[in-house]
């Protein structure tokens, strides 16, 4: 069984409401530059965003929850889209308050596996981080007859800049001998996927390596509430908010490179790396070396403290080897307020047949994912 879920973000419904008498008190209520309830590191308070789950809102301060009707112990797919502009999603389901496990099989859009060979590695997670424009997918045994789940998201930390993403609950699941069939079905023999035949990406030597760098900064310095400019610039160029009239590329690839890129954070928010066209793999996370030998095309870059040596960064293998990814496209944060706010690029991946044409920027061309 397959079952679809989009989860959003809106502007509160009930922005002036006090907290619900069932949260912990929170010393002090933060409101960052755009109005909205700043993280304040506790895991609770106002959000500053309120969520829906399929249409259904879940709002502040009670979180009345939407409801999942299931039959009794059945095993189900579910495809989660994190649609939101701002929020990011920390996934978890609890059976009488206890974590279920997880298992994911796929992450924006592609399959987990090991190495490019099918193989479930993360099948024991009892929670899933999708920032916003992520999509994860993972297999769930509903609760048994008599038991009452519940979906919800965990607190993320933001950082000081960032907004507050609190814990709270997004949907009851209610086992039901008389529950309705999910909207579609699993073939029960599915036809494998054809096998890559290109070299997996986590054993191909970079082209080369580049440095990139999320920044922000205050149009007038002396007023801490005063409008953000947002950044993602390329080591070596001057930081520029994107244009959207332009159609001149900050990066330039050949079709059929494979590179390197370093992300450091250098603000105190967290942001979310996301690229169209391509995917990527991870290698290291603050120069600590990661185990996860799949693809995704959308990373949290963890913030900067101000007490350490060096700035947050991960180090991501891009892969500009498919014939499909020639053409002009943008990187970006993937939280909408940064990336309106100037944080975005274009990259242009030209033929690697010199007397090929190369694809145009074009409105859909840049959207493609």
């Amino acid at each position: 069984m397959i079952w679809p879920d989009c989860i959003r973000d809106q502007d509160l419904l009930n922005p002036n409401s006090p907290p619900s008498k069932s949260e912990p008190v929170v010393p002090k209520m933060l409101i960052d530059r755009d109005g909205d309830a700043a993280n304040n590191g506790t895991g609770f308070g106002k959000p500053a965003k309120d969520l829906s789950i399929n249409f259904v809102p879940v709002p502040y301060p009670d979180y009345p929850p939407a409801v999942i009707r299931m039959r009794p112990g059945e095993r189900q797919l579910w495809r989660v889209l994190n649609a939101s502009a701002i929020t990011y999603l920390n996934l978890a389901v609890l059976f009488n308050r206890a974590p279920q496990n997880l298992e994911v099989v796929a992450l924006d859009g592609v399959p987990v596996n090991a190495g490019g060979i099918s193989k479930n590695v993360l099948a024991g997670q009892t929670h899933i981080g999708i920032p916003p424009g992520g999509r994860a997918e993972f297999v769930l045994d509903g609760p048994p007859l008599g038991v009452t789940g519940l979906l919800v998201t965990r607190t993320v930390d933001t950082g000081a800049g960032g907004e507050n993403d609190p814990n709270r609950a997004l949907a009851t699941l209610v086992a039901a001998t008389d529950a309705p069939e999910p909207r579609a079905r699993l073939a029960s023999s599915p036809e494998p996927l054809p096998r890559a035949t290109l070299p997996w990406l986590g054993n191909v030597t970079p082209t080369r390596t580049r440095r990139l760098y999320f920044s922000e900064k205050l149009l007038n310095p002396d007023d801490p509430n005063s409008a953000t400019t947002f950044f993602i610039t390329v080591d070596g160029q001057t930081p520029t908010a994107f244009d959207p009239g332009t159609s001149v590329p900050n990066i330039v690839v050949k079709q059929g490179d494979v590179e390197d890129w370093i992300i450091e954070n250098r603000s105190s928010e967290l942001h979310a790396f996301h690229i169209h066209q391509v995917h990527f793999m991870i290698l290291e996370w603050s120069g600590i070396a990661v185990n996860e030998p799949f693809l995704r095309d959308t990373i949290n870059v963890p913030y900067y403290n101000g007490r350490t040596l060096e700035y947050p960064s991960v180090r991501l293998r891009m892969d500009f080897r498919d014939p499909d990814s020639v053409g002009t496209f943008p990187y970006h944060c993937h939280l909408l307020e940064h990336e309106d706010g100037g944080m975005m690029g274009l990259i242009r991946v030209e033929p690697a047949d010199p007397s090929q044409p190369a694809a145009p920027l074009t409105a859909t061309n840049p959207l493609k994912h």
